[in-house]
């Protein structure tokens, strides 16, 4: 099985700042829990963001003279286990927001397949990509298969 272990995102050199960390560490631990450590990584000073402890999921922000530029809609897509997760971190970013401007806010309607519904938004604060909050809804159970 392969899983996501991790994404560096790059930025121009200097843009790290210590305030510009700072109001990135606030902002995801504050609204989707993950915890923050700066590290160095050959010789860098980086900032690295795990979403959850258990899985090794993280992203890595960096410095690199070819920083990321992604002017457009490209994102991560963050998998909730309900509709209501997806609410409740949606009232977060927007409570954020009004504190913070520079929160970037795109809801969507439901998309809805035969079989499915996809709820979510996408949200960007400071990293040079969107992230995808949505769950998705089936209409019907889906089969767990147990090996015995």
């Amino acid at each position: 099985m392969m899983r996501f272990n991790h994404m560096e995102l790059t930025f121009a050199p200097g843009a790290l700042t210590p305030s510009t960390r700072e109001s990135i560490v606030g902002f995801y631990t504050d609204v989707f829990g993950w915890s923050s450590t700066e590290t160095d990584v050959l010789g860098m000073s980086c900032l690295l963001l795990q979403l959850d402890p258990y899985t090794n999921q993280f992203l890595l922000l960096a410095e690199n003279e070819r920083p990321l530029s992604s002017p457009g809609y490209d994102h991560l897509g963050l998998l909730q286990d309900s509709r209501a997760e997806v609410d409740r971190l949606l009232d977060a970013c927007k409570r954020f927001q009004q504190t913070d401007d520079r929160v970037q806010i795109k809801e969507y309607k439901d998309l809805v397949s035969p079989g499915m519904t996809v709820h979510a938004f996408y949200v960007k604060y400071l990293l040079p990509i969107w992230f995808d909050v949505q769950s998705m809804e089936r209409a019907h159970a889906v089969p767990t298969w147990t090996y015995a």
